[in-house]
């Protein structure tokens, strides 16, 4: 058998491992989920490249991030702020214009800019967020790092919440705009951007194009559920989401 050929990097610790081998021998991660079929070549045996890979070639320019094992914390302070926030709404009787949320036609208290994202009106709607941030906000945790992360979450969250207001006030609607719906779409677009990147041209896992799709669609149709949700801020979420991953593979391509 021919000598192996060292030409696949491990994204998780760096080292260089054998292009037939399942997980890194040095840090455990996955790199592939099977291993490759072999076929014989001559007097040796080498990997059996897919079909669709024989059809068309892999693009070059794949981007590679340090995935770190830490904790998310940006993730969590935001899910658990929120929660604490609902639970002394409840306990308090409170309406929610109380604990931050954004009334249209708008009055100048800007700060609501900013504690909307984090204002529910009860745990549904949280839950939904929550298990968005939870997947896909972990996921830009672990690449981009803490204080990044949670930069990018509140950018889409009020630059969301802001976008929802001046198209109600525009229109001289009456409305209440309260949650992350826009922070969540944005997590998810960003996340999308940045796998895609990863995956561009590269041995390692794909990602799970039609679960993205699903978890972006239930995100985005909240309105329909949620009076407090708005189309807009969840639009406008998502387009900063994405920016910011075009912006982040781009720095990381160019370095």
């Amino acid at each position: 058998m021919s000598e192996t050929e060292l030409s696949v990097i491990c994204k998780n610790c760096g080292s260089e491992v054998s292009p037939y081998v399942t997980e890194c021998p040095y840090c455990g991660a996955r790199l592939r989920k099977r291993a490759p079929k072999l076929e014989r070549r001559g007097d040796g045996l080498e990997a059996q490249e897919p079909r669709r890979r024989r059809r068309r070639m892999p693009r070059p320019g794949g981007v590679s991030f340090p995935v770190s094992t830490e904790r998310p914390y940006a993730t969590i302070a935001i899910v658990l702020a929120s929660a604490i926030l609902l639970l002394i709404q409840k306990a308090t009787g409170f309406g929610l214009v109380s604990f931050g949320g954004v009334v249209v036609p708008f009055e100048g208290d800007w700060w609501r800019y900013l504690s909307a994202p984090f204002a529910y009106l009860d745990v549904g709607y949280l839950f939904v967020v929550a298990i968005a941030l939870a997947i896909f906000g972990t996921g830009i945790e672990r690449r981009l790092g803490t204080l990044p992360t949670l930069v990018l979450l509140l950018a889409c969250g009020s630059l969301g919440v802001l976008a929802g207001a001046s198209v109600a006030d525009s229109q001289n609607d009456i409305a209440v705009i309260a949650g992350g719906n826009g922070m969540a779409l944005g997590a998810v677009a960003a996340w999308f951007v940045i796998r895609r990147s990863e995956a561009s041209g590269s041995i390692g896992e794909d990602y799970d194009a039609v679960g993205v799709a699903v978890s972006a669609a239930v995100i985005f149709l909240l309105p329909l559920f949620v009076a407090t949700a708005d189309w807009w801020a969840g639009l406008a979420g998502a387009a900063v989401g994405a920016l910011a991953g075009l912006l982040v593979t781009a720095f990381h391509r160019s370095g």
